[in-house]
């Protein structure tokens, strides 16, 4: 089965809440570990985190990678149709998102986000 990506910039305030828990709703939490993070063009994503890999690992492959939180590990219930049901979560993952972009778009670097909003 073939996971359609959301395209979600940003730059072009075209990331709403409502997208954003499409992109949560569209993984597994039971399966695999991801990460959350934007590219140097603005772009979010919410990607697997290979087994074995650590966050710093994976920053270090993704050379665009401007902005990321720490990983949501399997199981926890982060990712998947019940965290995206998860307003209160959502919006805070948003607002977080929104406010780190601000500062990160115009600073070089990888900027880490530990802490929601």
């Amino acid at each position: 089965m073939t996971m359609r990506t959301l395209h979600m910039n940003l730059n072009n305030n075209a990331l709403s809440p409502d997208e954003l828990a499409q992109l949560f709703a569209q993984r597994r939490d039971k399966s695999e570990s991801h990460i959350l993070w934007i590219c140097e063009a603005g772009e979010v994503h919410l990607d697997r985190l290979p087994a074995g890999m650590e966050e710093t690992e994976f920053e270090k492959r993704t050379p665009a990678m401007r902005v990321r939180l720490r990983a949501y590990r399997r199981g926890k219930g982060y990712v998947g149709k019940k965290a995206a049901a998860d307003r209160e979560f959502i919006d805070r993952v948003h607002q977080t998102l929104t406010e780190h972009w601000r500062v990160a778009r115009s600073n070089p670097g990888v900027h880490y986000v530990d802490k929601y909003c």
